[in-house]
């Protein structure tokens, strides 16, 4: 994809603020065990639990690590939710639909992760080119979605889209905020007559700054 996205893409079906929708407390994962289980494998496999210090965007009251790094700084929409969150050594409330800018200086991450919600982003680039900033140089960032979602906050490209068109998605996300490798993506979960929920990573490293930069 290289075009400009229409103009429809990332509008949603229920436009208003996503601060009234996310206000309730929801203590609930929104993929089955198995795929859980495949978002703990990956970050353990990538070495994201080993940090020392890691990011999880748009988190909620679990941020599926099997183990937690030294810092675990979590930036979600809900207080309630990142207060509950046991690893968490840090909590930022922040809707990046609104502000997409991380408020973290430059180069101090090193990993940052977003677990089934990308598809919820109305300035995913914008997000993306500054999750490349707070990167350091070689660390991972790892986008893990499956195939459910709230489909009235989902953006509409998002939910028009196959599988393989939302990791497509997810891959030009990343190429057109610029300062990574070229996303490896993946299915995390077993195909065949596997029935539980799909779990998709697209994997991206961050490159190294320019002399300057």
């Amino acid at each position: 994809m290289t075009d400009p996205y229409p103009a429809w893409f990332f509008d949603r079906d229920d436009p208003s603020s996503d601060d009234r929708f996310y206000t309730p407390t929801r203590l609930v994962t929104h993929i089955d065990d198995r795929a859980i289980a495949a978002v703990g494998a990956l970050y353990a496999e990538l070495g994201v639990d080993r940090g020392p210090r890691v990011l999880d965007l748009m988190s909620s009251w679990v941020s599926h690590l099997s183990s937690p790094p030294p810092e675990l700084v979590v930036l979600g929409m809900n207080a309630a939710e990142l207060a509950a969150n046991p690893m968490a050594t840090e909590r930022v409330v922040q809707d990046l639909n609104l502000d997409p800018a991380l408020p973290f200086e430059d180069a101090t991450f090193d990993a940052v992760l977003c677990c089934v919600s990308v598809d919820y982003l109305v300035r995913p680039v914008e997000v993306l080119a500054e999750t490349a900033r707070v990167l350091r140089p070689g660390a991972p960032v790892v986008l893990t979605f499956s195939n459910r979602c709230f489909p009235t906050k989902a953006v509409h490209g998002w939910l028009a889209a196959d599988e393989p068109g939302r990791c497509a998605i997810v891959v030009d996300y990343l190429r057109r905020a610029g300062g990574f490798t070229e996303a490896e993506v993946s299915l995390r979960t077993p195909g065949g007559r596997y029935r539980g929920d799909p779990l998709y990573a697209v994997v991206a490293r961050r490159l190294p700054r320019r002399r300057g930069a």
